[in-house]
């Protein structure tokens, strides 16, 4: 099969073929024609599978040719690189067809809301636009999506893990209700059948290989301490092929100091976070993607929206919280039918995570020993789970559990007590039998025979007097 199957309009193939793209992949096949048939849809399928494309040539052909003066296209995305890699891949794919289009996200400068504004008004035929982002504009009353087309949620599932729900359901309650909505995840929870429901008449539906990553993909993992790991990177990065690597860490205050031990290492390194200005991270990856750095270190903003040909290597520096992400770090190698290997640092903690992904892509990933001069690393485990604060409490236990260890401790002493003193004290305390004998006070309360407890604390007497029974105060 190739693009000319789905009898495209010419200017659109002549756009994909400029692009070098030879023949649709499985997800294309699928859903372009369904999309043309003016079905809604949900789709379903891992990353790096082609989807962006798979809804954006069936909606190119179409708008490019329907002479419409108004916005017919809303895409919604979870992060600003997404918004701008689609946007990218619209004027590609795009580029023989009249078909305009603009990104709409935040962090950017003040000039940019102008001209998106002015977007948004004159009515660009795409906007790919993050939730928030479009209801900071929808706020101040200019944004028309009233003669609305087409709808697209891309990354549905990012989306709502990052709260965007209630902004997404605003939007679309603003959107007319005759319209084609189309959406595609790389996960299929509850959460986004709900939302199908909601906003989605009858859908098609495609499934392809769910959150499992190409088979092209060399996955191995290292267990490995933390301290372990910078020598373990450095490693790998000498003893490979590493045309360009990405690593991946869990904590953005990690990035940094990754960057700065591969510098010293002699390693041309830049890192990505959350906390740069959007020309800051523009301009990393932009020199990344150019060779300038072989190695591009970041959170897992990079994992989705990030695409990057012939990436030759993924390195998850710790495991991913969720087994889901794992799948979307390692997809961004061995992209568009090519090669590339993901290697994976396990620390004592995080083995548990490691039999959650396994049963996800439901495949077994090969744990390499160290090297030799390493020494041993943590002994595989996955049915360990990591100790939890106040020695494995569950949180909010911990004062109640070292509470009671006291009275335990309390306890062993009164019994010891109420068993009554050793013989060689009896002539001590001058006991005789079981029955501890009590001090003439008002208290009547038995002594512990070694360590005696004042139960008047911050009410001492004088120096030396910490043993005197309390006294009843008085008035």
């Amino acid at each position: 099969m190739n693009f000319h199957s789905f009898n495209l309009h010419e200017d659109v193939v002549t756009g994909i073929e400029s692009m070098g793209y030879n023949s649709p992949t499985p997800i294309q096949q699928q859903a372009i024609p369904l999309i043309l048939e003016n079905k809604d849809l949900i789709a379903c399928a891992q990353t790096g599978t082609g989807k962006t494309a798979a809804y954006l040539l069936p909606l190119i052909d179409r708008i490019s040719h329907a002479d419409a003066s108004h916005t017919s296209t809303l895409i919604l995305v979870p992060t600003r690189e997404l918004a701008k890699q689609i946007d990218e891949q619209v004027e590609g794919l795009g580029y023989f067809a009249p078909v305009s289009s603009i990104a709409i996200y935040g962090g950017n400068k003040g000039g940019e809301w102008d001209q998106q504004k002015r977007a948004l008004t004159s009515g660009a035929d795409i906007i790919i636009a993050t939730p928030g982002r479009l209801m900071s504009h929808m706020a101040l009353g200019y944004v028309k999506l009233d003669q609305l087309n087409y709808l697209v949620l891309d990354e549905a599932d990012k989306m709502l893990d990052m709260g965007f729900m209630d902004d997404i359901l605003k939007i679309v309650r603003q959107l007319p209700t005759n319209r084609q909505t189309l959406l595609f995840s790389a996960t299929m929870p509850k959460k986004i059948r709900d939302l199908a429901q909601q906003i989605l008449n009858k859908p098609e539906e495609i499934n392809l290989a769910v959150s499992k990553p190409a088979e092209k993909i060399d996955q191995r993992m290292y267990l490995t301490f933390d301290n372990q790991k910078l020598p373990l990177l450095e490693y790998v990065l000498r003893e490979l092929e590493v045309q360009n690597m990405i690593i991946f860490t869990s904590r953005k205050s990690n990035v940094a100091q990754i960057v700065r031990s591969l510098r010293k290492m002699g390693f041309e390194a830049e890192g990505i976070q959350s906390d740069m200005t959007q020309d800051e991270r523009e301009a990393a990856l932009r020199d990344f993607k150019n060779k300038r750095y072989q190695v591009l270190v970041g959170t897992d903003i990079l994992s989705r929206g990030i695409d990057i040909d012939n990436l030759s290597h993924v390195l998850n520096f710790d495991m991913p919280q969720d087994a889901e992400d794992y799948v979307h770090r390692v997809g961004r190698t061995a992209r568009a039918a090519s090669t590339g290997m993901a290697i994976t640092f396990v620390n004592e903690k995080d083995m548990y995570r490691v039999r959650k992904v396994e049963q996800l892509i439901e495949r077994e990933i090969p744990k390499l020993p160290l090297p030799e001069d390493f020494g041993p690393g943590p002994t595989y485990d996955p049915t360990k789970k990591p100790e939890r604060p106040h020695g494995g409490n569950r949180p909010g236990q911990g004062n109640k559990n070292r509470s009671n260890d006291r009275n335990r401790g309390g306890n062993r002493n009164r019994n010891k007590n109420e068993r009554g003193p050793r013989p060689e004290q009896k002539a001590t305390t001058g006991e005789t039998g079981a029955t501890p004998v009590t001090q003439p006070t008002g208290n009547d309360r038995p002594i512990k025979p070694f360590k005696p407890r004042n139960r008047n604390k911050g009410k001492r007497g004088p120096a030396g007097n910490a043993a005197t029974p309390p006294t009843t105060p008085t008035e």
